[in-house]
């Protein structure tokens, strides 16, 4: 089959490997749709991934080719939701329930072979089955729309007519955006370092939009904001948008340090902000309501994402793509998809 394999930084093959072979409680799923998320951008081409070679990967959808041994419930042909994460169920955590916090867990695209490739052995325990009718590439979004409504749920939603706040307007964000509508907000605030995700984050439901860096009026501070970019200067602004009692919650993953500045901290300490911190999108039971309730929206259209699609390539086009990634600064880019 065929597989972008990362053998280094910025070195990414495309090749021929050996497909999968079935085991007793999995299915092999012939992948339909898979997305490039954020973080696989410094994987892939600054940081590398835990073991190299790796086929990396891990917002997908596929269908299912092979039953193995003991496998009950699906059905061949069936169009399946994927979650990455591969918990322990054993360690303190996931004995809570909080599996996105397992300490001894295993990831598909990161810790082992993920879907950047043409199919890929997935445990029944990472199944879950899809409204009818459902768009392969909506389902392959699951996991980013999971991750903005786990961050919300983690500052514990937001109130009818309350305000919300998102910055970095990617498709998390723009997730975010959505679930603060859904939610019950009646404005959202959306911030970024581009006008053509701003035009997005009004598709999204914004209500008011701002470049990164402008003054945010006083009368437009947010009750729930969803910091999504990850730099330590989107990360002040997020704590100083925040409106009396406000939360702020934090999923981007920063590279440089990051520093509260004087202003940010006073502002955080005199209005007694509360600062979260999310990481994945799982709950209990496994993969949990965020999955669930996820994939519910997509399927009813209550969810948009169509229009974040800005790409939708062949596999083989995968490591030109990540090259542009690299060395094309100016390139304007949403979700990028393949189609193994």
């Amino acid at each position: 089959m065929r597989a972008a394999v990362l053998y280094a930084p910025g070195d990414i093959r495309l090749e021929n490997v050996p497909e999968p072979r079935i085991k007793p409680g999995h299915v092999i799923v012939r992948v339909a749709s898979v997305g490039v998320c954020g973080s696989d951008l410094p994987r892939m081409l600054i940081k590398g991934a835990h073991k190299m070679p790796l086929i990396c990967g891990h917002e997908f959808s596929g269908h299912i080719t092979q039953l193995g041994e003991g496998v009950e419930g699906f059905d061949l042909g069936e169009l399946v939701a994927i979650p990455p994460m591969l918990p322990c169920f054993k360690c303190d955590q996931c004995q809570k329930g909080q599996f996105s916090r397992c300490r001894d867990y295993d990831y598909f695209g990161s810790r082992r072979d993920g879907a950047y490739t043409e199919f890929v052995c997935v445990p029944v325990s990472n199944l879950l089955k899809t409204p009818e009718g459902i768009d392969p590439r909506a389902v392959a979004m699951t996991d980013p729309a999971s991750i903005a409504i786990h961050a919300i749920w983690k500052a514990g939603g937001i109130g009818m007519g309350q305000r919300g706040g998102v910055i970095g307007c990617g498709p998390i964000g723009l997730f975010a955006i959505q679930w603060l509508k859904l939610m019950g907000a009646s404005e959202v605030v959306a911030v970024d370092v581009s006008e053509e995700k701003l035009a997005m984050a009004r598709r999204a439901g914004a209500t008011h939009t701002f470049l990164s860096g402008a003054d945010i009026p006083a009368n437009l501070l947010c009750d729930t904001i969803i910091e999504a970019a990850g730099h330590p200067s989107s990360i002040n602004m997020a704590v100083k948008m925040a409106a009396p009692s406000g939360h702020v919650v934090f999923i981007g993953i920063p590279v440089a340090e990051v520093t509260l500045d004087n202003k940010t901290f006073q502002h955080f300490l005199r209005q007694e902000v509360s600062l979260h911190g999310s990481w994945n999108s799982f709950g209990a039971p496994y993969p949990g309501p965020q999955w669930t309730v996820t994939l519910e929206k997509l399927g009813s259209g209550a969810l948009e994402w169509e229009f974040m699609i800005t790409h939708d390539l062949d596999l083989a086009e995968l490591p030109g793509m990540f090259e542009k990634f690299r060395t094309d600064r100016s390139m304007f880019f949403s979700k990028v998809m393949f189609r193994p």
